[in-house]
């Protein structure tokens, strides 16, 4: 029943001219409805009674001096008009179409006198691109008619779709004129084959109708009442409209006997309401006559002036106002010749073809009405969404505005707290922490949603490639955001940084502690005799040793860094000659004894310092040169560990770092075998077999080092150094210094010169 909706909007449009005293004054404007029946036949037919004489189908035949023909109003789809179009272009008569229209009516060349009612298809088709990327549809169907307007739309659709990475699961052709039941099964079940699991209704299936301008929402006969709840929650793309005043008005005032020559009202109002005006029948009761409109259902009717029946609206208004154009024009000729007599009634329809070509005028509404250089109206279109009720009945629920001419980004506009969009993607979303892989053999929208990558991610949904966090900032538990890494170094204030400044400490102590006992005992004879000056030497440095080991807790400075290596090196240096020096001492002493050997010259303390000069003199000389050329400095760590910075001394030159170490180790192994070689000398001189634990036990503890060293990251490789520091220190303190101790504190008894003679013998 849309008919019937443009019928009487074409009427209200043509009553309210006549009633305007200022537009087409004097002149009466009438019209003529024909039916075409979507056949050609019928169309050009119809199409050449027009242009006959009224009620005789005489085409060229016209002697009727009150009805004269100025424009054409139709049709509603494309094939209607480009047959009317063929006649009414020979005759230059201007026709403006109100419904859909294919691209080829738009060149003027082939139809001049052709205007549409509407703009661009293509409009619609780019505000249907936006709705889709505002709502983050990439996983769509398509429904097109199976003509040639069908094809054009995929021809126009398909590309656009993927120039805007949006995908489409099926297409789907229905024919020209369906029934909408018989559309939705046909779709349910092209559905259904790709998706077994979908349910049996459209609400169901979650899938929502984008629907264009050229749709119409209405019964076509009231026994074939369609199913509304499939299109619940549908957004169709409407020529922009208003209610005209009065309409409303107008139309509770239609009755069937409102115009003797409306043979359309009177079959309307049979089947609308079920009735016969004539006599009444088996079926249908004698009709009332006082019926109202408003009483029918609005999937039969709609009392608003929408879609459609507002194009014809405007349409009638723009031959009102080409044609009073036309007529201004002539009385202005006819004044400026010296005429005062017009015959309005010789008007020719050609003559208003510039006049609507260049229209400009507001409606009653106040909307603008004008055409572009391709005679197609400049509008914009609604977004309208469809609300239905289980009675089949719905409502136009207005949500946004497309409006083509305005920039970039800013066509579509929409009133979101009146949508409840669905999710329409081939997959559901790769959240943050996420990215999308392609499935192998399916659409660029069909993706797999994988884990990002140790160390990177992902901030926003869907996409396609994880994010590097910045150096110093690492991934959260969830991948989601980069957040700053912490700073790592061995600090006084964690358990570990404690515990071994403790030690050290500890040990400082006992070192301190042993060698007040020598410098108590100094005058007892195993302190003499195992050279006391060495044996002070000795311990200072191994208490330097274990102070030392504190300058690698805390926060790496520049001074620390220098003193780290070097500090300890050199002490420990000190401490490795001195213990070189004592079994040396022992050596030459014992050979001193023999007769016929000139050995007690080398005896003495020159033999000693120099030993412990020499000595030390070379491991300082290499960390001199170490430090005046490649200085160890402050540094940082951004790579070894994900989540901490790690706070380190640089060494500045690894190659010195190891000559360091093996100085060291070369001294050790010296006085490993110095000591070895001395191990049965008598057992009053006889310290050998203590430095030779004491070696061992350096050596070990270096040895394992290394390896050990080179495993681990972070401040754990200070950890590393402290303890190989301590334990090689203590090493030495303990194999030396405790049979001493033992002896001097616990033994007095045996600390005398008679028991030192008697063990010798």
């Amino acid at each position: 029943y849309w008919g019937e909706r443009h019928i009487l909007a074409l009427a209200f449009a043509v009553k309210e001219i006549n009633e305007q005293p200022k537009l087409l004054p004097n002149i009466t404007l009438g019209f003529h409805i024909l039916n075409s029946y979507y056949t050609a036949i019928k169309t050009y037919k119809a199409a050449l009674s027009l242009l006959s004489t009224y009620h005789r189908f005489i085409p060229n035949f016209k002697c009727d001096t009150k009805s004269n023909l100025m424009a054409v109003i139709g049709g509603l789809v494309s094939e209607t008009t480009a047959n009317m179009a063929t006649i009414y272009t020979i005759y230059k008569i201007p026709q403006i179409t109100y419904g859909s229209f294919s691209p080829v009516q738009g060149d003027k060349t082939q139809f001049p006198s052709l205007k549409q009612m509407v703009p661009k298809e293509l409009y619609q088709y780019r505000g249907a691109i936006h709705l889709f990327k505002h709502f983050r549809w990439n996983w769509i169907g398509l429904v097109a008619v199976d003509d040639d307007n069908g094809e054009s739309f995929l021809k126009t659709v398909v590309p656009m779709l993927s120039q805007n990475s949006i995908c489409y699961s099926f297409i789907i052709r229905i024919p020209k004129r369906t029934y909408i039941n018989e559309m939705t099964q046909s779709l349910l079940s092209s559905l259904l084959k790709e998706y077994p699991v979908l349910a049996h209704a459209f609400p169901s299936l979650g899938k929502v109708w984008i629907v264009t301008s050229q749709w119409e929402f209405a019964s076509l006969s009231f026994d074939r009442i369609w199913d509304t709840e499939p299109f619940h929650g549908a957004m169709s793309f409407t020529v922009h409209s208003k209610e005209p005043p009065g309409f409303q008005t107008f139309l509770q005032t239609v009755r069937p006997s409102w115009s003797k020559e409306d043979g359309f009202i009177k079959d309307f109002w049979e089947e609308v309401f079920d009735c016969s005006l004539n006599s009444p029948t088996e079926d249908r009761v004698t009709c009332t006559k006082e019926e109202k409109l408003e009483s029918i259902p609005s999937l039969l009717f709609e009392m608003n002036m929408v879609g459609h029946s507002y194009n014809v609206y405007n349409a009638v208004y723009a031959v009102a106002h080409a044609t009073h154009a036309m007529y201004a024009s002539r009385v202005k000729l006819e004044k400026l010749k010296g005429g005062c007599r017009l015959v309005f009634q010789n008007g020719q329809p050609w003559q208003i073809n510039p006049t609507l070509r260049r229209i400009l005028f507001n409606n009653s509404i106040g909307d603008t009405v004008h055409f572009d250089e391709n005679g197609e109206l400049i509008t914009s279109f609604d977004v309208t969404n469809w609300v239905t009720f289980p009675n089949n009945s719905f409502v136009r629920v207005k949500v946004g505005r497309l409006q083509p001419w305005t920039p970039t980004g800013k066509e579509l506009s929409l009133k979101e707290d009146l949508i409840m969009p669905p999710i329409s993607m081939c997959n559901d979303h790769c959240y943050p922490g996420y990215s999308r892989k392609k499935k192998e053999g399916e659409k660029f929208c069909c993706y797999d949603c994988v884990p990002c990558p140790e160390r990177m991610i992902s901030e926003q949904k869907d996409v396609n490639t994880c994010a590097h966090c910045p150096e110093d900032e690492h991934p959260n538990i969830g991948q989601t955001q980069c957040i700053p890494k912490m700073l790592s170094y061995l600090s006084y204030k964690e358990i570990l940084g404690i515990v071994l400044a403790s030690m050290a400490l500890f040990l400082s102590l006992i070192t301190a502690l042993v060698l007040g006992v020598f410098i108590k005992h100094k005058g007892t004879p195993i302190v003499k005799a195992n050279n006391r000056s060495l044996t002070y030497i000795l311990l200072s440095s191994l208490l330097l040793c274990f102070l030392c080991s504190l300058l690698f807790i805390g926060q790496p400075r520049r001074v620390t860094c220098l003193l780290r290596q070097t500090a300890f090196s050199i002490i420990f240096s000190i401490a490795l000659s001195s213990v070189l020096a004592k079994t040396i001492t022992v050596v030459f002493a014992f050979m001193a004894t023999k007769p016929g050997l000139e050995m007690k010259k080398w005896v003495g303390k020159r033999l000693t310092n120099s030993i412990v000069l020499s000595g030390s003199f070379v491991q300082a000389v290499i960390c001199m040169i170490w430090v005046s050329i490649f200085p160890p400095f402050p540094d940082t760590d951004l790579h070894s560990l994900s989540e901490e910075i790690i706070l380190k001394c640089n060494k500045g030159s690894v190659i010195l770092f190891y000559c360091v170490l093996s100085y060291m180790g070369f001294l050790a192994i010296i006085s490993f075998i110095v000591a070895f070689l001395a191990r049965k000398l008598p057992d009053s001189f006889n310290e050998a077999k203590f430095i030779t634990f004491s070696m061992l036990v350096f050596c070990s503890v270096w040895l394992s080092f290394i390896p050990t060293y080179l495993s681990t990251k972070g401040k754990y490789m200070v950890v590393v150094e402290i303890f190989s520091i301590l334990c090689s220190s203590a090493g030495l303190l303990g194999c030396i210094f405790s049979p001493k101790c033992y002896i001097i504190i616990l033994r007095p008894e045996l600390n005398n010169r008679e028991q030192l003679i008697r063990r010798k013998k």
